[in-house]
């Protein structure tokens, strides 16, 4: 994830006069309902009553395994009219939609009931704070004490391809362009709606567990960080990058399919920053293949019961974009330590995937882990057996000590982002020419640093060395803190295998330091074999977590570690505590660590609501341009329509999709449904144009699976409305392209 330092420069003017700081646990919201706009600033906390109103399932007890759920559900967001999340690049805005976004639960409970953990799998970019306490908060309200902060994990899959806008922190929601109530109430919905399907879905199940390699998928995209681990680390282990798939396959006790859950490092960027349509990237095409044919018969999303989550792992420095960097402007490698070409700079420097297209690359990298995790989802043999546990804190990581020997100890630091930080990656480059690499500061970005967020303490900078610093988040707190303080650090375990939740992205070596430190600490105390998984960008978002010696180096990753050259060995202190505390079962002697605030009156969006226009003498959904009468399997089937704005369908969802693709049936004279949004083969393009008229462009890639036939485009929209002195009111329409034969090639 990058954020532009201009965005933050823009913003450091901000009159917080206005804006006031009030810290609470996050409480139950409401969805706006249809036909009103929604209002910018989060819900007002309030008390909640712990009492349940969901009825339980009633637990069979005698049995060996667990309770299983699974549950899915939308998280969408708007698709217009808001910031991508992840590169961070200003103009990178959504503007329609290739395929929907799921929240992907999974509830195990002991066959007693008394214990039970949670892990959610999101396609958004990271979980950030306020979405986390907001989703405890509301399954407080509904379930009790059954959910709480210890023993649920939401992990984002960290798509840079999802709607921004949930976050509480300044540098996120500049990096937003403003909260967006109308997305954030979406996505918590969403999360807690697939909980609640997973919690009513419990029934006896086996979990059985599988590793394995995939090969081809990835590279490093900080080789030269690497390097400055010790020779003798790097030794240990035969790629710069870790290959190895972890999965869980999820059955009844009649060996029936329910679902599976994987940890891969990859970053999902085979989408790059030219993007503007929502999606979820190599690792969503991969679910979406798994779903699609576990649930033969079903469209995909929502209903179909088999769930597969490819969840985030250590992919700090990961890159799917497999033919590594090359200067766009002249072919040769730029694989070296700064990423900089001799012409044109670190602007040119970017790495591409195996594809012919972003598109394709993104379905080769995806369905790369989709084989693998199919091939070890059919030989996974090794049971699951065991209690469950769960231990979580929060804790100031700006005020760690951290004892690196017996005698010699440091500190974490505020927390801070380094010159490298403005460079971005190869994966997508920064906008201002910084370098990554860069040690030393500039005095002409000093000078604009200091009169525009003020000069960093002498101590801030010491604290970070040898990190240039070039925005002190840590001493920026107007309207709200920056960055956050409060963090949380959580393990879940299930028998021999353990979670642990990682607050950002850890880099290959990192994820390998703290899975050796987490696995020697559960040894130590009677937990001998434990299978460590790192699951990335979990319940709140800090950046990166490099090692001390990939410190030194300043690449992006080094400077996006917020908290200072020790971040690392802070967080292996504290996951060792956690290990510690589930072997001893002493969790309940933890401290919980002081509690998170959850802001209000954040920044709102810049762009306006406005109503939606018609061209005069058209109505929504009118066709302006139509399809031709026939179509070849491997073609591209176009249809515009007068369109209004998609954002409408985030407050109104009277449609569950912006589109569907149907095949006329002769035998029942009906027009079957064959494709919806969250197809991988439909593209929905939002065109804006002036004064509320805008355009959408429906396309479906014909597949070779096609059957010949007689088809047709339908668009689904809300319009907005708003008449002088009334309330405003959100209401749909739809509307059908004219009929169109698909034949096979000759």
């Amino acid at each position: 994830m990058t954020c532009g330092f201009e965005q933050a420069a823009a913003a450091a003017g901000l009159d917080s006069g206005l804006l006031t700081t009030q810290s609470s646990p996050a409480t139950e919201g409401s969805t706006a309902p249809q036909g009103s706009t929604t209002l910018a600033q989060g819900p007002t906390p309030t008390l909640v009553s712990p009492t349940p109103s969901t009825p339980e399932p009633t637990l069979f007890q005698n049995f060996s395994g667990y309770h299983i759920g699974v549950g899915r559900a939308d998280c969408t967001g708007q698709v217009a009219d808001i910031n991508l999340m992840g590169y961070s690049k200003t103009g990178q805005t959504a503007q329609g939609l290739l395929t929907r976004l799921y929240s992907r639960a999974f509830v195990m409970a002991e066959p007693d009931g008394s214990n039970r953990v949670v892990f959610v799998s999101i396609d958004i970019g990271m979980v950030s704070q306020r979405l986390r306490l907001e989703v405890l908060n509301r399954l407080q309200s509904k379930y009790g004490s059954l959910y709480r902060r210890d023993n649920v994990i939401l992990s984002g899959t960290h798509t840079h391809s999802a709607p921004a806008g949930y976050f509480q922190y300044t540098v996120f929601v500049i990096a937003s362009e403003g909260f967006s109530n109308r997305t954030f109430e979406y996505m918590v919905t969403g999360i807690v709606k697939s909980i609640e399907i997973a919690h009513r879905n419990m029934k006896p199940g086996k979990i059985f567990i599988n590793k394995g390699n995939v090969d081809g998928a990835q590279i490093n995209r900080s080789p030269s960080s690497y390097l400055q681990n010790p020779v003798s680390e790097r030794a240990r282990y035969s790629s710069n990058t870790d290959k190895e798939m972890v999965l869980l396959k999820l059955v009844d006790l009649n060996g029936d399919d329910l679902g599976l859950i994987s940890w891969f490092a990859i970053h999902p960027v085979s989408m790059n920053n030219s993007n503007h349509l929502v999606n979820s990237d190599n690792v969503g095409y991969a679910s979406y293949l798994f779903e699609q044919e576990k649930n033969k018969g079903y469209l995909p999303g929502e209903q179909g019961p088999y769930v597969a989550a490819f969840a985030s792992s250590n992919l700090g420095d990961v890159s799917p974009n497999i033919l590594g960097p090359h200067c766009i402007n002249t072919g040769e490698s730029c694989d070296n330590a700064n990423s900089s070409c001799p012409v044109g700079g670190p602007s040119m420097c970017i790495a591409m995937g195996p594809g012919e297209d972003m598109f394709d690359s993104t379905q080769i990298i995806g369905r790369m882990m989709y084989q693998k995790a199919k091939e070890l989802y059919a030989s996974a043999s090794q049971e699951v057996t065991g209690p469950l546990a769960a231990a979580h804190q929060w804790v100031n990581m700006t005020d760690v000590t951290v004892w690196l020997n017996s005698t010699h100890a440091a500190k974490t630091c505020k927390p801070a982002l380094g010159y490298s930080f403005a460079a971005g990656t190869i994966d997508g480059v920064g906008s201002l020419n910084f370098t990554q690499g860069t040690t030393v500061g500039d005095p002409f970005w000093d000078i604009i640093r200091d009169q525009i967020l003020g000069k960093p303490s002498e101590e801030l900078k010491e604290c970070h060395k040898p990190k240039p610093i070039l925005l002190p988040t840590g001493m920026m707190s107007k309207p709200h803190p920056w960055h956050p303080e409060i963090v949380d650090v959580q393990i879940i375990t299930l028998g021999s295998f353990a979670i642990t939740a990682i607050p950002g992205e850890f880099t290959t070596m990192s994820g390998r330091r703290l899975r050796q430190a987490v696995q020697e600490e559960f040894a130590a105390y009677g937990m001998p074999n434990m299978t460590v998984v790192i699951s990335g960008l979990c319940n709140v978002y800090t950046h990166y977590i490099t090692t001390y010696e990939e410190y030194q180096a300043q690449r992006y990753e080094a400077a996006s570690t917020i908290y200072g050259p020790h971040t690392l060995s802070a967080y292996i202190q504290l996951f060792r505590v956690l290990a510690k505390a589930i072997a001893t079962d002493t969790v309940a002697n933890l401290s919980r660590g002081p509690e998170p605030p959850f802001f209000q009156q954040l920044i709102t969006p810049l762009i306006p609501n406005i109503a939606d226009r018609a061209p005069i003498g058209k109505n929504f959904g009118d066709v302006l341009q139509p399809v031709k009468s026939t179509y070849t399997v491997g073609e591209v089937v176009e249809v515009i329509f007068v369109g209004a704005n998609p954002k409408n369908s985030a407050e109104n969802q009277t449609h569950q999709t912006f589109l569907t693709v149907e095949k006329y049936e002769a035998t029942s004279a009906t027009w079957q449904i064959v494709h919806n949004d969250a197809s991988w083969e439909t593209r929905f393009y939002w065109h804006k144009g002036l004064l509320g008229l805008s355009n959408a462009t429906i396309q479906w890639h014909i597949p070779d699976t096609a059957q010949p036939g007689i088809y047709r485009i339908r668009y689904f929209g809300h319009s907005r409305k708003q008449d002088l002195l009334k309330p405003t009111v959100i209401l749909s329409f739809e509307s059908t392209s004219s009929a169109f034969e698909v034949v096979t090639t000759s």
